[in-house]
């Protein structure tokens, strides 16, 4: 039976660091709304600024470096992908839509023999 972690802020250093992430999103939303008066470059600034100090202070914590890695990791990951050729990927593409459409008709030619056995034939209900 395999077992599941569940991983938590377990140190108080990591909670104080998160609730200061969150402080400072707040606080740079805030000075986003206060600073309107001071022109859009002042409110884009201080909006900028704060979220990226938001960011720098979470990814110091312990969840921000798990999300790094786990970041790296997928990356990684996506590089070992072998990416279809540009004329496979049309062949592909052109499979598929011609499944689609093959299917529309299908279920189109379906429904009209059904709603002609069931309408017409069965209960005599004509158009």
């Amino acid at each position: 039976m395999a077992t599941t972690q569940v991983e938590t802020v377990s140190t108080g250093a990591d909670k104080a660091k998160l609730a200061t992430a969150a402080v400072l999103v707040v606080a740079a939303l805030a000075a986003f709304y206060l600073f309107g008066k001071q022109g859009q470059l002042v409110q884009w600034g201080a909006l900028l600024l704060g979220l990226a100090a938001a960011v720098v202070v979470f990814f110091t914590s312990e969840p921000g470096k798990a999300l790094y890695a786990f970041g790296q990791d997928a990356w990684r990951e996506v590089k070992k992908v072998v990416w279809p050729a540009r004329k496979e990927a049309i062949q592909m593409t052109a499979y598929v839509f011609g499944f689609v459409l093959l299917m529309a008709l299908f279920l189109w030619l379906t429904d009209k023999t059904l709603e002609w056995l069931f309408y017409d034939l069965i209960l005599g209900w004509k158009k």
